[in-house]
């Protein structure tokens, strides 16, 4: 009697309950073709301001850390013993102007006379010398007093470039030196436009340069602690691979006018080649890694079927499937660990509520 029962009982033996999960759609949709680096921001160009004569810093016309323009004044040096030159070369180009006026009309004299026999050849020659030679002393001297000018405009230290100046290394009073390696009196940071310098897998060359002729590549650079990034491209592309690293070095160009970049400073490189329009994508915690590999359940009919996808990429938290889907599939994105192939399942919402079962399937069927 009791033998008889026992395959009966063993027969109605219940099923494993249902795994409760939560289920989201694969989908396809406009995605980024991104790559990501870091990056050392650097100026576009760094000027050392050195002085070209010796003399004594009477002034300094900016202070520390200053944002200085093109033209702006620096540092004034004592001019005085210059200027005193330049004054007595001028008075000499003004004598010699009067003495040519005086000169000029003695020849003019000389040549009438000459005309009418009163005056011999020696007096006109003379006459001409004369002329000639304080003609020859005003070239001279003009030469002289535009020479003295531009040593003179050497006292004066201008900024060549517009830009973020740095600490003076000398005071008012010191002495500015010449040919010393030492002697920097400043230097000039030219932050706007600023690049950022930054390494790519060189697997990614191609993509790169097919971006850049397309004219289609963009670059976010974020500061460390800097909340809102700069945009940007690439402006240079290194013309060899490093052979050590396999990494292609790299330059984005950036408009920093609002000086977010720094130079010196570490940022996040993010460089955008295009916009897939029509990308398949998985929430990334729908994708599970088993031994063949990586794969997502997809339910169907409220049964959890195992599927093997292959991965291209994860942006802004989905995954974009290279093959595995079509799309509009019902995966799984919570409850997975608990799931194994056919088994039963009933989806709960992301709030906690049950969905009825014939909204389960119909979501199932979907896919």
């Amino acid at each position: 009697m009791t033998e008889a029962v026992q395959p009966a009982q063993r027969a109605a033996a219940p099923q494993r309950p249902p795994v409760t999960i939560v289920t989201a759609k694969a989908e396809r949709m406009p995605m980024p073709v991104r790559l990501d680096a870091i990056g050392t921001v650097q100026t576009l160009s760094a000027v050392t301001v050195r002085s070209r004569v010796e003399s004594q810093i009477m002034e300094v016309g900016f202070k520390d850390g200053d944002y200085v323009k093109k033209g702006d004044l620096l540092f004034r040096l004592d001019s005085r013993q210059l200027e005193t030159q330049l004054r007595q070369a001028e008075a000499n180009v003004v004598r010699d102007k009067a003495s040519l006026v005086s000169a000029e009309a003695d020849l003019r004299r000389a040549e009438e006379l000459a005309k009418r026999d009163f005056a011999t050849d020696q007096r006109l020659e003379t006459a001409r010398a004369a002329a000639a030679t304080l003609r020859a002393s005003i070239l001279g001297g003009e030469a002289a007093v535009d020479g003295l000018k531009v040593q003179l405009s050497y006292y004066t230290v201008i900024s060549p470039v517009s830009g973020r100046i740095g600490v003076a290394a000398l005071k008012e009073g010191n002495i500015a030196k010449v040919g010393d390696t030492s002697g920097a009196l400043a230097t000039i940071n030219q932050i706007d436009p600023i690049y950022a310098s930054f390494a790519l897998p060189q697997r990614h060359l191609p993509a790169i340069r097919a971006a850049m002729n397309a004219n289609t590549a963009t670059v976010l650079a974020t500061q460390q602690g800097v909340a809102k990034g700069v945009e940007g491209k690439i402006a240079v592309v290194d013309n060899i691979v490093d052979a050590t690293t396999g990494t292609i070095q790299l330059r984005a160009i950036f408009d920093n006018a609002a000086e977010t970049l720094w130079p010196g400073a570490l940022c996040q490189v993010r460089v955008t080649l295009r916009v897939e329009p029509d990308a398949l994508t998985v929430p990334r915690e729908a994708v599970q890694n088993g031994q063949n590999g990586p794969f997502v359940f997809v339910i169907e009919d409220n049964i959890a079927k195992a599927r093997s996808v292959v991965l291209d990429r994860t942006v802004d938290g989905r995954v974009v499937l290279a093959s595995g889907l079509k799309g509009g599939e019902a995966i799984v994105v919570d409850g997975a660990l608990l799931l194994t192939d056919g088994a039963r399942t009933i989806e709960r919402s992301r709030g906690g509520q049950q969905v009825p079962s014939n909204q389960t399937s119909q979501r199932g069927s979907a896919g």
